[in-house]
């Protein structure tokens, strides 16, 4: 697996040689180095690597929350040098107000936007729908399960329909079961949720799963440990729609074992009867 450009024009994020380096009281720590990549528009992109690899810091990095040490980061041909308002943030906790109902939860961003709520309920109620919630509009978080209030945040973040979501680890918490759930949720609302202009919305998403990460995308980013730099690029060639039976594919393992190897340095057959060959002097053929 290699690393694969796409042509910058068509590119909804463009990380161009991205660094980040955080000041501590024990002397700087490098978490991101040299992270070139663009995501297309409408593009479904995983990262995936270990702990503290800089996952969550790149997405905050992209949104404008936290600026670059070195190089840029462009969204929608724009660079980032503050904060933007056209993105949608979903994280691992469904972080609701509990004392207000699901639908005045899901209305929340446009409140905080100044844009009033009352041209916005019948989107919120139209998401809700999407997801299985339009009966639980009126109820409380905690009357809620988890699964049932990661929905709503999904709502919330896709409210003002921007044309990026931001994803870190949103269905973590959940228990196995929900989590396979929420993924084939997450995969409907992307291909029905097309936005006003008929596309997809770009999705970059966190995961620590490499399951989530193959049934979920187009491409799964593959992360090296701290300073956080892009080992591999997988392209994901599963057919779409993607349902739970595909994880039972053939393909999907294969794509599974080769992201695992390359999230853990672990070499393929063919790479090791070459280091092995290259050890005798001899030759040695893949079977």
């Amino acid at each position: 697996m290699t690393a694969v450009q796409q042509p910058r024009g068509e590119a909804s994020i463009d990380l161009i040689r991205v660094g980040m380096v955080y000041r501590t009281a024990g002397g700087p720590v490098e978490a991101l180095r040299d992270i070139t990549l663009d995501v297309r528009r409408g593009e479904f992109v995983s990262l995936v690597g270990p702990s503290g690899c800089g996952k969550s810091t790149l997405l905050r990095i992209i949104a404008g929350l936290r600026p670059v040490t070195s190089g840029a980061v462009h969204v929608d041909g724009a660079p980032v040098i503050a904060p933007i308002r056209n993105i949608g943030m979903v994280f691992q906790a469904p972080v609701l107000l509990k004392w207000r109902t699901v639908l005045d939860n899901v209305l929340l961003p446009a409140e905080l936007a100044g844009l009033g709520t009352a041209s916005y309920r019948q989107r919120a109620m139209e998401l809700l729908r999407l997801v299985g919630l339009g009966d639980f509009a009126g109820k409380r978080p905690h009357e809620l399960s988890g699964g049932m209030q990661q929905r709503a945040s999904i709502c919330r973040a896709l409210l003002l329909d921007p044309p990026l979501l931001l994803m870190d680890e949103p269905f973590g918490a959940l228990d196995a079961m929900t989590r396979d759930d929420m993924n084939i949720e997450l995969l409907r609302i992307w291909g029905e949720d097309k936005g006003a202009g008929g596309l997809r919305k770009t999705i970059l998403f966190v995961t620590h799963s490499i399951p989530e990460a193959v049934i979920l995308a187009d491409r799964v980013v593959v992360m090296s440990q701290r300073p956080g730099t892009i080992a591999a690029v997988a392209a994901i060639d599963l057919p779409r729609p993607r349902t739970v039976e595909t994880r039972a594919s053939e393909d999907f393992g294969r794509l599974s074992l080769a992201i695992y190897r390359a999230l853990n340095r672990q070499p393929t057959r063919a790479e090791a009867n070459r280091r092995w060959a290259s050890a005798i002097g001899g030759a040695i053929h893949d079977t």
